[in-house]
C-alpha cells in the first residue's frame, strides 16, 4: 500500500498553485514547513515573508509557487481531504456489509490520524489539527461561490458524496443523505476543536470519541436493520 500511496496524485485543482510545489525540492519544502508554522502561529499571523525566513529562501520564490496564501490554504486542505479519500476507499474496499463498510469509512474520518511515511515532507498529524482550527477559513469568504465553481472545492464535495453513497446503501429509503454526510465531516472537526477548546460544550472526552457519537447517530437515524 505505501508504494501505491507514494505512486498516486490528490487530484488537486492545478488552479490553486501557479507551480506544483510536488514538483521541487524548494516546494515541498514550502508545503513542510508552512504546516509547522501555521499550526505553531495560526493562520492570520503566518506570512510568505516569515516562510521565506525559515527555509532560507526569497518570498518572491513562494509567489512562484502560490498567488496568495489563501490559496495555499486551500492546496493543503484540498491535499488532506484527497489523503483521507484514499485511505477511506482502501480501508472500506472489500467490505460486504454495508453498514460494516459505512462504519469503517466514518472510522477512518473521525479517528485520530496518525503520520504516513508515505510522504516525507507531509506531517499529516499536523496537517489534521490545521484542518480543524483553519478549514472554515477557506470557505467562509466572500469569494466561496466563485471559487466553488472553480472547482477548489471538488476533493472535499466527491470526499462527502462517497460517504453519502455508503448512507443510501445501508438506508435507500433515508431522505438526507448528503446532508448527514456533510454533518459528519464538519461535525467531526467541530467536536475536535470542542473537545481541546471548550469541553464543556461536547461529550467528547478521552474516552468518549467523535467517532462513537457518530456510529451512535448513524444506529438512531438509519434504518440498518437489513445490513446490521
Amino acid at each position: 500500500m505505501e508504494r501505491l500511496m507514494q505512486s498516486l496524485r490528490m487530484g488537486i485543482n492545478e488552479k490553486l498553485y501557479l507551480k506544483d510545489p510536488e514538483s521541487s525540492d524548494l516546494g515541498k519544502k514550502i508545503i513542510e514547513q508552512s504546516i509547522l508554522m501555521i499550526n505553531d502561529m495560526g493562520f492570520e499571523s503566518f506570512t510568505f515573508k516569515k516562510l521565506g525566513a525559515a527555509i532560507n529562501s526569497n518570498e518572491s520564490s513562494i509567489y512562484r509557487y502560490f498567488e496568495n496564501k489563501h490559496k495555499l490554504l486551500l492546496y493543503l486542505a484540498s491535499w488532506y481531504w484527497g489523503w483521507l479519500e484514499y485511505r477511506m476507499v482502501f480501508a472500506t474496499y472489500g467490505i460486504p456489509n454495508e453498514i460494516k463498510k459505512l462504519k469503517k469509512a466514518v472510522e477512518i474520518l473521525t479517528q485520530n490520524v496518525e503520520e504516513d511515511s508515505s510522504f516525507t515532507h507531509i506531517n499529516e498529524v499536523i496537517l489534521n489539527k490545521i484542518v480543524i482550527n483553519e478549514f472554515s477559513k477557506s470557505y467562509l469568504t466572500k469569494e466561496v461561490d466563485k471559487e466553488n465553481k472553480e472547482g477548489y472545492f471538488l476533493v472535499y464535495k466527491r470526499l462527502v458524496n462517497r460517504l453519502a453513497e455508503m448512507i443510501m446503501a445501508v438506508d435507500c429509503e433515508y431522505p438526507y443523505p448528503i446532508s448527514l454526510a456533510s454533518t459528519i465531516f464538519e461535525g467531526s472537526l467541530h467536536q475536535y476543536f470542542l473537545k481541546e477548546h471548550f469541553p464543556v460544550l461536547t461529550n467528547c472526552n478521552e474516552s468518549v470519541t467523535p467517532f462513537d457519537f457518530f456510529t451512535d447517530l448513524i444506529d438512531r437515524t438509519l434504518n440498518v436493520k437489513a445490513n446490521g
